[in-house]
Order: C-alpha cells, then sequence, then structure tokens
C-alpha cells in the first residue's frame, strides 16, 4: 500500500466513504468481490501518481480493464445515495485512459448536478478502482421494495451484460419481485429470461445475508461472469424507505387464524395511525371479546388483539375467534357466519366443535338477552358522553390521565353498539334466511328472496344516517334557494365557503350552524383519531356541500328523497313483524354507531390539544405527530425523560402511513395478512357478482372513487364505485345514481342509507374497484347483485 491508495483490507470505516466502505465488508464477509483498491483524496497532491503505481501493476498482472467509480464520504450513505450525481468510467485500458478518469471523477465532485443533488460541497473525492467483470448478467437486488415500502419483499432487476445499461435507463431490465419464501410474485421479464432459477436464488440469499449483517435493509450490485460467479460490486443503505410498514402490528392470535377485512373495513376503511388503533381499535376489540364473555364463548376477558387484528396499519377481525361464538349458541353454523362477516362462505374457516344443546340452549338465551336488553344503556349514552370534558389543561399528565378516563369510556359505548349490532343482526339475519327459503319453495333463487328482504328493510323511520343526510341536503336546498349566497358558496374555497356561511345571518346559514351542532361529530373515517369531524374540517365538508348544491341547483328533476315503505296486503304478518324489528334493529344500530362517532370525536379533540400542548412545550416538534405513538408510548412522551429516540420513530411511522394506505388486501387471510403483490388484471371481465343491498336497475357512467376525497369529482347521475363506505361518504348518495362497493353487507352503513334514499346498491364485489374505470357505462342490477359493463 502506498501513501494514498488503501486496499480493501484495511477500510474499517466510513472515512473514505460509503462504496469503499461496503466493499470492504462484503469482502471481510466472504462475499466474492473484484479485486481493487481506493484512492484517497484523489485531488491531492500526489494522489494521482500513487494511483498510476498501483493500476500499474494491476495492468502487468492482466487484471484490466478496470472501473474508476466514486466514493465521496456521504455517498452511499444512510441519508443520500447520490446514485449517478458523480462520474464512474469503465473499460479503463490504458495508462493515460487511468490518468484521464481519475481527473473526470474528481472533477465532478464540483459538477452542477452533485452540488444541487447535496446542497453543500464535498471535502474530498476517495476513488474506488477495480477489476471489471465480464459481464454475462448484472444488475441490482433490493432486500426491501422501494416502491411500495414493504419488507417482506426481495425485488431483483436484471440485464444482459453490463449493468450500466440499467442505470442509465437505456435499457429495460428483468424485474422479479419475491416473497419472504423466495417464490416469485412478480415476473415481468423480456423473451428470453437473464437469469436461471438457481441464479435468482443465489443473488436473494446473498443479499438477505447482507441486509442481516447490517441490519438493515440494502440496496446491492452483482454482476454474473461468463463463468457463472456471482460478484458484487456494491452494497449500500436502501435509502428512499419509509418506516417498517408492520413495527406496530399486534400479535398474531394464531398462525391458522383467518382474519378478514370484510365488516370491519367498512367501520374502519383503509390505514389508520398507531393511535386510533390503540384506541378505537383496543375498544372495539374488547366490546367483541366482552359479548364473547357473556355467551361463554371465552372464559373472561383474555388480553387485547384477540378478535381485533392490526397489520400494515390495517384493522382486521379475527372470524377464527369468532367460530367459538357461532359454534356455542342455536341457530348458527360457520357457513352463517362467514357468510354475515364476508358475503360468502369462508372455506378456510375451520369450525369449533359443536357444544351440547342444552349448553347452546343456555348460551343462547344470554347471548340474545344480552343484545335485546340493551335499550336502557342506550338511553344513558348521551348523558355519560356529555359528562367527559374534552381536556383542555396544560399540563400533559394530567390531559392523557382524562384521555385515558375517556377509553375506558369509550370501550363501553362501543360494547353498547357491539350489543345494539348483534340485536339488529339477529331480526335481519332471520328475516333474509326467512325469504331465501320461501323463495327457494316457490321455484325462485335465493338472490330473490335476499332481494325481497332489502325491499322489506327499506324505509325504515328515524335512522340516525338517513336523518343526517336529510338535515345536510336541507342546508343545501336552503342555500339553493338564495342565488347570490349560492353563487357566493360555489366560487369561493371549499374551507372558505363553510367559514363564511357559519358567520352569515341568514336562513341558510342558521342551518349550518343547526347541523354542525346536531351532525358535526361524524365525519369521514369517523373513528380515526387523527382525521377530524366535518366541525373541525370545513374544507372536507365544503367540498362535500359543493358537489350537492351544484347537483341541486344543474340537475333536471328533484334529488333522491327517502323510501318510505307501505307494507303489502299480501305480506304475511309475521314476515311483517320480522321486518319491522329489522327497521328497528339497524336504527339502534345507526344510533349507537353516532354515540361511538360522538365519543371519538371528544378524544380526538383532546388528543389533538394534547399534541399541541407537546408541541409548544418542544416534546415533539409538531402537534400532529401525537398521533403516532401508542397509549403506552404516550405515557413515556409525557414523562422528563430523553424520547429523542421515540420521536424518531414516530416520524418514521408517519411517513410509512401512505405505504401502508395504499395496499390492498384478499377479503381473507390464513395466518398474519399479507397485501396482494399485484392487484388482479381483469380488463375484459363483463360483468361482476356482488350481494344485492339496494333494490333496483340503473344504467349510468361509473366514477370510481378510492377515497372519498376522491369522490369530491363525482357528477349527478353517475354510479360510485368505491372500496367500501361509511357515514362520510353518505351526502354524496344524494347525487349519484347507484352505489357498488369492494366489501359490505347488506347491513352496512352505505346499503341501510342507500335503501333510504332508493338506490340500487351492491356490495361486497370484492373487486368492483378493479375491474371498473371512471367513464365506464354499466348497469346496477341491486335486485340480482350484478353489475354489467355495457358496451
Amino acid at each position: 500500500m502506498t501513501s494514498q491508495t488503501i486496499d480493501f483490507d484495511d477500510i474499517t470505516d466510513q472515512r473514505y466513504g460509503g462504496k469503499a466502505a461496503g466493499l470492504a465488508e462484503l469482502h471481510r464477509m466472504g462475499f466474492s468481490v473484484p479485486a481493487g483498491f481506493v484512492i484517497a483524496d484523489a485531488g491531492g497532491h500526489g494522489a494521482l501518481d500513487d494511483a498510476l503505481v498501483r493500476y500499474s501493476g494491476m495492468a502487468s498482472r492482466g487484471m484490466t480493464p478496470v472501473a474508476v467509480r466514486s466514493s465521496a464520504v456521504g455517498e452511499d450513505g444512510d441519508d443520500q445515495s447520490f446514485a449517478g450525481q458523480y462520474d464512474t468510467v469503465l473499460g479503463v485500458d490504458s495508462v493515460d485512459n487511468f490518468a484521464a478518469a481519475v481527473r473526470r471523477c474528481v472533477g465532478s465532485v464540483s459538477s452542477e448536478r452533485a452540488s444541487s443533488y447535496s446542497g453543500e460541497a464535498t471535502a474530498a473525492m476517495h476513488l474506488v478502482v477495480q477489476q471489471m467483470v465480464d459481464a454475462r448478467a448484472a444488475g441490482v437486488v433490493f432486500t426491501a421494495d422501494p416502491a411500495t415500502g414493504r419488507r417482506d419483499l426481495v425485488v431483483i432487476d436484471a440485464i444482459a451484460g453490463l449493468g450500466e445499461a440499467l442505470v442509465d435507463g437505456s435499457a429495460s431490465p428483468d424485474h422479479l419481485v419475491l416473497d419472504s419464501s423466495g417464490a416469485a410474485v412478480i415476473v415481468d421479464c423480456n423473451s428470453s429470461p437473464v437469469l436461471s432459477d438457481d441464479e435468482v436464488a443465489e443473488i436473494r440469499a446473498g443479499a438477505l445475508r447482507a441486509a442481516r449483517h447490517w441490519g438493515k435493509p440494502m440496496d446491492l450490485e452483482w454482476a454474473i461472469d461468463r463463468a457463472g460467479t456471482l460478484w458484487w460490486l456494491q452494497a449500500r443503505p436502501i435509502t428512499t424507505l419509509p418506516g417498517d410498514l408492520n413495527e406496530m402490528d399486534s400479535p398474531l392470535a394464531g398462525a391458522d387464524h383467518v382474519y378478514t377485512r370484510c365488516n370491519i373495513g367498512e367501520m374502519m376503511p383503509g390505514a389508520f395511525c398507531p393511535l386510533t388503533a390503540s384506541v378505537s381499535g383496543y375498544a372495539i376489540d374488547y366490546a367483541m371479546q366482552m359479548t364473547q364473555v357473556v355467551a361463554r364463548a371465552q372464559p373472561r376477558y383474555e388480553k387485547p388483539w384477540l378478535q381485533v387484528g392490526y397489520f400494515y396499519g390495517h384493522m382486521f377481525l379475527n372470524m377464527t375467534e369468532g367460530t367459538a361464538l357461532s359454534a356455542g349458541i342455536l341457530g348458527n353454523s360457520r357457513e352463517q357466519f362467514s357468510m354475515s362477516i364476508c358475503g360468502r362462505v369462508v372455506e378456510e374457516l375451520k369450525p369449533e366443535p359443536p357444544q351440547p344443546f342444552t349448553r347452546k340452549l343456555v348460551n343462547t338465551v344470554r347471548l340474545v338477552s344480552y343484545s335485546l336488553s340493551v335499550g336502557p344503556a342506550i338511553r344513558r349514552l348521551d348523558s355519560r358522553i356529555a359528562d367527559f370534558p374534552v381536556p383542555h389543561s396544560d399540563d400533559p399528565r394530567l390531559v392523557l390521565r382524562q384521555l385515558e378516563s375517556g377509553v375506558d369510556l369509550y370501550c363501553d359505548v362501543t360494547l353498547v353498539h357491539v350489543r345494539s349490532s348483534s340485536r339488529a343482526a339477529v331480526a335481519a339475519n332471520i328475516l333474509e334466511s326467512t325469504l331465501i327459503k320461501q323463495a327457494v319453495k316457490s321455484g325462485r333463487t335465493e338472490e330473490d328472496g335476499r332481494a325481497d328482504a332489502m325491499r322489506l328493510m327499506a324505509g325504515a323511520s328515524d335512522v340516525e344516517s338517513a336523518m343526517m343526510l336529510d338535515h345536510l341536503q336541507a342546508v343545501v336546498k336552503t342555500l339553493a334557494d338564495d342565488r347570490e349566497a349560492c353563487d357566493r358558496f360555489l366560487a369561493d374555497p371549499p374551507e372558505a365557503a363553510i367559514v363564511h356561511l357559519q358567520r352569515a345571518d341568514s336562513r341558510s346559514g342558521t342551518a349550518l350552524r343547526e347541523f354542525l351542532h346536531r351532525h358535526g361529530h361524524r365525519g369521514y373515517r369517523e373513528l380515526c383519531m387523527r382525521d377530524p369531524s366535518w366541525a373541525d374540517d370545513p374544507a372536507g365538508l365544503g367540498s362535500m356541500m359543493q358537489v350537492m348544491l351544484r347537483a341541486t341547483r344543474d340537475t333536471v328533476g328533484s334529488a333522491p328523497h327517502p323510501v318510505h315503505r307501505t307494507d303489502s296486503e299480501t305480506t304475511p304478518r309475521a314476515i311483517t313483524i320480522l321486518a319491522r324489528l329489522a327497521q328497528g334493529g339497524a336504527r339502534g344500530r345507526e344510533e349507537t354507531k353516532a354515540k361511538m362517532a360522538l365519543m371519538a370525536h371528544s378524544l380526538k379533540r383532546g388528543y389533538r390539544h394534547l399534541g399541541e400542548v407537546l408541541a409548544r412545550t418542544s416534546r415533539l416538534p409538531d402537534a400532529d405527530l401525537v398521533f403516532f405513538f401508542d397509549r403506552d408510548e404516550l405515557r413515556d412522551v409525557v414523562s422528563d425523560g430523553d424520547i429523542s429516540e421515540l420521536v424518531q420513530k414516530a416520524l418514521a411511522r408517519r411517513q410509512a402511513l401512505a405505504f401502508q394506505d395504499a395496499l390492498e388486501f384478499n377479503d381473507v387471510s390464513v395466518g398474519r395478512p399479507t397485501p396482494e403483490t399485484a392487484p388482479p388484471r381483469v380488463t375484459d371481465a363483463d360483468s361482476v357478482l356482488g350481494r344485492p343491498a339496494g333494490r333496483g336497475s340503473v344504467e349510468g357512467v361509473v366514477r370510481v372513487a378510492k377515497s372519498v376525497h376522491d369522490a369530491r369529482d363525482v357528477q349527478p347521475g353517475e354510479i360510485l364505485v368505491a372500496p367500501v363506505t361509511d357515514v362520510g361518504w353518505t351526502p354524496y348518495f344524494t347525487v349519484i345514481a347507484a352505489l357498488v362497493t369492494d366489501i359490505g353487507s347488506s347491513v352496512s352503513h352505505g346499503a341501510v342509507v342507500a335503501r333510504e334514499y332508493g338506490l340500487p346498491c351492491v356490495v361486497n364485489t370484492l373487486v368492483g374497484t378493479q375491474v371498473f374505470r371512471t367513464g365506464d357505462r354499466v348497469r346496477v342490477d341491486g335486485d340480482r347483485g350484478v353489475v354489467t359493463r355495457l358496451s
């Protein structure tokens, strides 16, 4: 080793840049690394002379041509990769060319592109000199997927020959995505694959070994020579990853347990911050466990995350735990249970052994009594919630203690809602099963029986979510009648439109204030601690009202109105009684859901206040970060200890949320739910079968809305196709002609309101948002649960 050239064996830290350090570490680990050396401070006095001596030695031993690459301090580090910012020179095969290559790479340190990338000058440019690999194939491997943020995937891009064409984008590589078992879940190759299966396995194994050694996801370059030897050319951390998407995952209740996004996905759509899981997810899990305790499906409240799971930021129901209840009561089965949750028989779900008849009878009486006796508990909810004050103290410890007592109350409110939902489900299930049997017996289909049930359940009076929509529509109608106020509301930005109208001394201003006083706690994803309710989200409410106002002003004819059903004289009295019970159940279910939203509204205001207090005292960099801790961590956050590491974790979780929200899942998963790597490409399907939830048939143009924000573009008379709809979507129901959702049931919130407004509705299509595109023309048959694309 001369004064300014260093062997890989002598490099033990980052002083010569990340590229040199990575290669040195790979060499120490026993990876095949091409021979070479590092030129320290290649622009310094005497560095080129020393390097020429080393190069001449390599040339005399036949170890040319070589590659000359930058290895600046900070390059290929944890924070920035500098990929392509400095020059690399390949195929250097003479002393003169080598000297020119060194000068060119040193000069690139001060190039405009490098300075604009890093924002600062690099103190010294070190260079890596290595023998070139006569590559048959080359490429890169990532031990996590940079596009999705998933750490359970390995991504390999491979190209024939040198990897330079891959780096500069001049050629299209083979693209492979491998799951945790090594199986290829995406294979996008040219006509002749570059790599064999054995080579893919060898690259994956080496990359994962490097990731385990460094303790972080890695980006590695490799090449395979003409003799089939795999060489490693670079190792650096992946700098573009968000926080670990699985960091806050709940414990897995069982490796063979069946989890689903159905049902709970209607109440908790999308991905949620950790605090929402720790508050709303905890409350739902508590309430479901306590219901099972009453029915003796489990002996006691065991531990959190038994009935509900939190994976990749999404909430799931544990159906396996639910079978304990269905096996212990009369009139239920695995088939009925899975149909009520997923709209299909879930074959992956294994039933629990049935209990003796006497025990099932006792359990059934206990559960039915518990559900039907919920009335007094419902009537006490308003006063109990009103007694909870939204914290306003500047003492974060006191605020957190008050919020913890609020979470206890929230658990009780959620338990009342679960009891009320059970009461609603009992009547609806009996009505549907009775009418299906009658339909089949008379030579009709099961779909006809379900349609009959939907028709009879429509028209329930005083359903909270439908009344809320009526009140909002009344605000919009009052505003539309005042042309000057209407024009101003539509001309203003959404947030300003709401603020001005709230302050207005007019009929429409009064109507809006009354609406917010009654329903301001509702909204999209209303159980999320981070998402504001309508009262605290003037921009969201304003956008929605502007859509409704344009439809009211511009649409020929009147907007949809609630359907009031009259019983047919030919409807048997027993069926009429069942229908009224089902309607009453839906009314109670929607009422208690509104109480849950009211309690959540108070808690989210309290947690937002806690964040503001912590930000003012510099415990947190901003108030929003409070939502990215769980409740246990918040106890540390309000203490006097050092929380710098915890704050960094929360910042990474916030970055991860957008990646989590983009993930899609199958309707059921066995074991830990895993996102779909590539959504099914269905481009030529003529029809999609779902579950009928709103009677009638209509043709129209599709508007696909993956979120409520996308729904702001909906036009009057369009057919809304969405993953799921909660109460925050329902104002758009006054504009659309029909509703189609990927998941849902006949008693979901969206279906209930759709029926009240006479909208054809098909739920649980599973793939509606994937099959249809905005602009498609379709027919929605709400009687049979079929959506058909029209030519």
